[in-house]
């Protein structure tokens, strides 16, 4: 048996086994990334849309995606790639692409204003051998790295990142252990002590997807924005704070859209604790 150790989980897998992430197996005796190096999507987007608005803003990054994920969110916005029978059909047709490979293609796009490489749409740390190799790749040309995550994942993975990467945006889905818990089968206190030591040596954004009748109260909000407060960046300011509406996805079609002045009042409160608080999909 194997016994991984990328997130609260530990799967022990047999050999040849795969992960409840679907992103790892495994093999002689230890867990390694089943999806290293497949590649399900790239776009060279704006560093807004991670979202990150305060690190190089009106730059543009080139992103990627493999597949799988450690959480099982009903309302995934990307569940053809991170959980779904789709995803796991990636698994058997995604197109393999070395480090060395999507570096080069992140130099070219220089020219049209790039800035690196974001690791983003699925969960990129339970694949984090691929997002370390070409980080290193990146940085020795001068290249960013930015990792797009749910943030559930063990400090050891942090460690083996942290001397690669330069921004991140982490999902602070909520802040009640029963959200985390029963709704996107993960969990809150590790994913608090990756941002806390993430913000320790790279630029980190927060984003909080509001969920009607799920994290939409006023004092929660206020918990968590006060919680953030506590935290700064490496360079001694605030971590900002992105507050997103929630539309009908996938699993979770039994609610409406969270109104827009839902998101608005909630700003707000976050407002009373945090410099920068910024809304999504208004």
């Amino acid at each position: 048996m194997a016994e991984c150790g990328v997130c609260f989980r530990h799967c022990r897998l047999k050999e040849g086994q795969i992960g409840f992430c679907g992103g790892r197996i495994a093999k002689d005796g230890r867990t390694e990334a089943y999806n290293y190096g497949r590649i399900t999507s790239l776009a060279l987007d704006p560093i807004e849309k991670k979202p990150l608005n305060r690190f190089f803003p009106g730059s543009m990054i080139l992103s990627v995606g493999s597949f799988g994920c450690n959480l099982r969110c009903p309302f995934c916005q990307n569940y053809e790639i991170s959980w779904s029978e789709q995803a796991k059909r990636f698994a058997l047709t995604a197109e393999t692409i070395a480090p060395e490979a999507l570096a080069a293609i992140a130099n070219r796009t220089r020219s049209r204003g790039n800035i690196g490489v974001a690791f983003t749409y699925n969960e990129p740390l339970i694949g984090y051998e691929f997002v370390r190799d070409t980080a290193k790749l990146l940085k020795a040309e001068g290249l960013m790295t930015v990792i797009v995550t749910n943030g559930t994942a063990e400090l050891a993975v942090w460690d083996e990142l942290k001397p690669y990467v330069d921004a991140m945006n982490i999902d602070l889905k909520g802040f009640t252990d029963r959200y985390y818990n029963e709704v996107l089968g993960g969990d809150r206190r590790q994913v608090m002590s990756f941002i806390e030591a993430a913000v320790k040596t790279c630029h980190v954004e927060l984003t909080t997807l509001i969920v009607p009748g799920e994290n939409d109260g006023e004092e929660e909000m206020r918990a968590l924005s006060q919680w953030v407060a506590r935290l700064k960046n490496p360079d001694g300011t605030g971590v900002p704070l992105h507050i997103s509406r929630f539309f009908p996805r996938f699993h979770m079609q039994d609610r409406k859209a969270t109104p827009v002045r839902t998101v608005y009042r909630l700003a707000n409160v976050a407002r009373e604790a945090l410099d920068f608080v910024y809304t999504g999909n208004c």
